[in-house]
């Protein structure tokens, strides 16, 4: 399969990406290695091979759910740098816009 400036500006719009002259020349090189190597594969005879669905033969082990004890919320608290004595208190980290003009002027 021929990789063409087209095919990679189309798959740029769907995939709603820009790129520059240089990033479509090492995307048709990237893309031209990738079905090289796709292609080469096809070559290998897999006649009596099972397909791989699962790397490990494990299966999900399930467990039944229990009741376990728990912390109580003064004992989880006691780690907490600062607590208003209910919740973790944290710095702000998110300003209003508002916030933002306040502090400027």
């Amino acid at each position: 399969m021929e990789i063409t400036t087209e095919m990679i500006d189309r798959l740029a719009h769907l995939a709603r990406l820009q790129f520059n002259k240089d990033e479509k020349n090492t995307l048709k090189t990237d893309l031209e290695k990738m079905i090289g190597f796709v292609e080469k594969l096809k070559e290998v005879d897999t006649t009596g091979v099972e397909p791989l669905l699962h790397i490990t033969d494990a299966v999900n082990v399930w467990r039944d759910d229990e009741v376990k004890q728990t912390i109580a919320k003064e004992e989880a608290l006691l780690n907490a740098p600062l607590s208003d004595g209910n919740f973790f208190k944290v710095p702000k980290v998110i300003k209003k816009e508002n916030e933002e003009n306040k502090s400027i002027t």
